[in-house]
């Protein structure tokens, strides 16, 4: 590893200068090493935040999040271009770093390109450049609205408790801000034990509408979801989700919105999310609820140009579920879309044994491989797959979807002409490495 030195720096100088000295590298996105970019931010005073947030607050520079931290009472919170957000450790089982933006409150998060938002693990903030990061190392973002689900109003949102985390409405144009070049880095927290239904997400939307903007954000290395959308109408554009320990992608209880421009790439070194001691990790994961009810409004995410990449080889490969799981009385529309390096590549499922019903999926220009041969498209009725389901719109396709070299772990990943977003732009981080 390369030595790196502590600049001494104001808050001013790290905004001006935190990426000067990144450079791209062969070596991965590891979850151990801080750059200089990290190394400059601690060295800089800390505002250590806990509590509620009730009048409109703005943060800049470091600030650490004592526990649950929500804003509430229509207060916006505004976070300036090229601010670090850390947890303050804390007791196992005990949520730390989580930042609720309440049904009625706003977030104004919008970095830039070049001095992106990031939320990310206290490890990469210490001054020490080989201490190691871990997923959980912070809670997570949690942005809660007024927008139509088909849950009550007075549903809590998973994995906290009480009122003020209530979600859901009837207003499909709800605002609950701007979230605009963000980073959240090792977040998710899991309140009782892997996979207790009581888990923080990187990022966690809750019956946000579509008068929300969330554009150019990247959650890496999460312990849970990558992204969970529960109800809600927002739409989104130029997501990044990397490393994920569960699903990259996750839709439930009515869900309506528009994706434009996605990705979902896996570190096969990452940690693997199980259920019962198998995996349990998708690029996509939909249900209409967790009965796989008629609840209405259906949960139909609408996406466009839609990456999924998992691992290269079958071996990692069986380390994940499915690139995309379609289950529940869920509904989902695909145009432009490319999935390979799972052991299945879309998977749909019934409700209590019913026949698949194929018009639960509008597909234009979906290519799908899998490692497990037949299943590029396949079908589950009860506790039986049945590969090679014909599915219009859907195609397969060889083992790298058509892309030079998407993988991860294998090589320089060229996403070709996958690279809608401009995934690998400065405000990304796939490395810690830097110039020397």
């Amino acid at each position: 590893m390369r030595k790196l030195t502590l600049i001494a720096a104001t808050a001013l100088s790290l905004i001006a200068c935190q990426n000067e000295n990144l450079a791209d590298s062969t070596s991965p996105f590891e979850m151990k090493s801080a750059s200089a970019e990290y190394l400059t931010a601690s060295s800089l005073p800390v505002t250590t935040v806990s509590g509620t947030i009730t009048t409109n607050t703005t943060w800049s520079g470091v600030v650490e999040l004592d526990g649950v931290v929500t804003v509430k009472n229509g207060a916006t919170l505004t976070i300036a271009p090229g601010t670090f957000v850390k947890a303050k450790p804390s007791a196992a089982n005990t949520a730390t770093g989580v930042l609720v933006i309440s049904r009625g409150s706003k977030i104004n998060a919008e970095g830039t390109s070049t001095q992106p938002i990031i939320f990310t693990s206290y490890k990469l903030l210490d001054g020490d450049e080989n201490t190691a990061a871990s997923p959980g190392d912070f809670g997570g973002v949690i942005v809660l609205g007024g927008a139509p689900t088909n849950k009550p109003t007075t549903t809590v949102i998973e994995g906290l408790s009480g009122t003020d985390y209530q979600y859901g409405g009837t207003n499909s144009s709800d605002n609950s801000g701007v979230m605009k070049y963000v980073r959240i880095e090792f977040a998710g927290y899991d309140l009782l034990s892997p996979n207790s239904g009581n888990e923080i997400n990187g990022l966690t939307l809750g019956g946000v509408g579509n008068a929300t903007t969330l554009d150019h954000i990247q959650v890496a290395y999460g312990k849970d979801d990558s992204f969970e959308f529960f109800g809600g109408t927002v739409n989104a554009s130029n997501l990044i989700s990397f490393a994920a320990d569960d699903d990259n992608f996750d839709f439930d209880f009515g869900y309506s919105g528009t994706i434009n421009c996605a990705l979902a790439l896996a570190d096969q070194n990452s940690t693997h999310s199980q259920s019962g001691g198998s995996p349990d990790s998708n690029g996509i994961e939909l249900d209409n609820d967790g009965t796989g009810s008629s609840a209405s409004p259906f949960t139909h995410p609408v996406i466009n140009n839609l990456t999924i990449v998992g691992a290269s080889i079958s071996t990692f490969g069986s380390l994940y579920e499915n690139a995309i799981h379609v289950r529940r009385n869920g509904k989902l529309t695909l145009t432009n879309t490319t999935v390979t390096g799972y052991s299945v590549g879309v998977l749909l499922e019934t409700v209590s044994g019913a026949a698949v019903n194929l018009s639960d999926l509008t597909f234009t220009n979906v290519q799908s491989y899998a490692h497990n041969s037949g299943f590029a498209f396949a079908s589950r009725v009860g506790s039986t797959s049945t590969p090679n389901l014909v599915v219009p719109g859907g195609t397969t396709t060889t083992l790298n979807g058509g892309m030079p070299q998407p993988f991860f772990n294998s090589g320089t990943v060229d996403l070709g002409g996958r690279n809608c977003g401009n995934f690998f732009a400065s405000w990304t981080k796939y490395d810690f490495s830097v110039a020397e």
